[in-house]
């Protein structure tokens, strides 16, 4: 689930402009990504375990009165309802690119439709076949990736430059902040902690929760440096829609590959759509104290509220690319908060005791945040 969230039309999006625009000198961030992305979710996943709650409710149990409740409650409900708002409307618009490479037609006219079949597959709770199928899809199209890139590779010394020095040429900070946004995905810390509960029983289960989530974090992110790659060795200029993107995989595909790509997208979009406004009701659920039940009227409420937002913005002429780029750039700048709140639970030792993080976890939680502040502050300068 954790990594089908990440792995969505956003990455692909955000990875394909990287490669277009800076080569592989980006590939760095995405592998500081991936190592903060191994580090947090491995926090979200033993906080829920030991403590049988979600982030949001250790948020809450954390700070219990007055004041520091409600100003911990507004910094939750602001950055993963809001976070989230623009998150999904980056997730129907990607998979609205997809069905119109499909189908044709404008994607603003496919993205309510996206969400209103997000919306009846959130209500009814069946979505986790359609969701593993939706998954399957994503990870096909991530081995048509892998194997475009091989035939794309670049020289050995520039690959090895653009994973191991961080840089950032001209205005590359928006993207380098929107790759970190869309691999270390703030809502994905709520909806790990929540989720994790339903498949394991305890902390016991911790060794076989953590290699599973390092699977699957490993592997979503060599998709998405395998998009950069195969982005840049196709070097499309001028990436507006999913036919624009599709170039890229050209060199494998042929004439298949907008089909491929537009199904790629489309599933990426839907199975995201879905996993988004639900770690937005379990989060604002659980810093609230409201019953976290998937049919309750409020946790409907908080999701349908996500993902009303994301429809609403999706139908406006905004155009996809663009706004999918914003929505990762959201996500790096909200990041900060949202890792000091999980560094908080998870170094509470009332409620986590021998389960607490150690030194070598705060110090990689104390990185990310820094590095994603900067890079942040960064973006934000060149933007004004």
């Amino acid at each position: 689930m954790v990594a089908a969230a990440f792995l969505g039309p956003g990455t692909i999006t955000t990875a394909t402009l990287a490669g277009v625009r800076t080569g592989s000198a980006l590939l760095w961030a995405l592998l500081f990504s991936v190592l903060a992305t191994l580090a947090l979710q491995e926090m979200a996943a033993r906080l829920g375990l030991v403590t049988g709650q979600g982030l949001g409710e250790a948020v809450r149990a954390r700070f219990r009165r007055g004041p520091a409740r409600t100003a911990a409650a507004l910094l939750v409900l602001s950055a993963i309802v809001i976070g989230n708002a623009a998150y999904e409307t980056g997730n129907l618009l990607g998979g609205a690119l997809g069905a119109s490479a499909l189908g044709g037609g404008p994607a603003r006219a496919w993205a309510p439709v996206l969400g209103l079949g997000a919306a009846a597959l959130l209500w009814w709770g069946r979505y986790a076949i359609l969701q593993r199928w939706l998954t399957l899809m994503v990870g096909v199209m991530g081995i048509v990736f892998f194997a475009t890139a091989a035939t794309l590779l670049p020289s050995p010394g520039e690959l090895l430059r653009g994973l191991l020095v961080p840089e950032a040429p001209g205005s590359a900070a928006l993207l380098a902040l929107g790759l970190v946004g869309t691999t270390v995905v703030p809502y994905n810390l709520f909806l790990h902690a929540s989720a994790v509960r339903e498949r394991w029983s305890g902390a016991g289960d911790l060794p076989e929760a953590r290699r599973d989530a390092a699977r699957a974090i490993v592997l979503g992110g060599l998709v998405s440096m395998a998009v950069v790659v195969t982005a840049a060795g196709a070097g499309a200029p001028g990436v507006e829609n999913a036919a624009d993107m599709a170039r890229q995989l050209e060199p494998l595909l042929g004439e298949w590959a907008r089909v491929f790509f537009g199904a790629g997208l489309l599933a990426a979009g839907l199975t995201s759509a879905i996993t988004a406004p639900l770690a937005a009701a379990w989060a604002a659920c659980g810093v609230l104290g409201w019953d976290a039940d998937l049919r309750s009227a409020r946790f409907r409420a908080v999701w349908g509220l996500v993902l009303g937002a994301g429809i609403a913005f999706s139908v406006l002429g905004i155009r996809p690319v663009p706004a999918i780029l914003f929505a990762q750039v959201a996500n790096g700048l909200l990041l900060p908060a949202v890792a000091v709140f999980l560094l908080v639970a998870v170094n509470d030792g009332e409620r986590m005791g021998r389960w607490r993080n150690g030194r070598a976890l705060n110090l990689a939680g104390a990185v990310v945040v820094a590095l994603a502040a900067v890079l942040g502050v960064r973006a934000l300068a060149g933007v004004f």
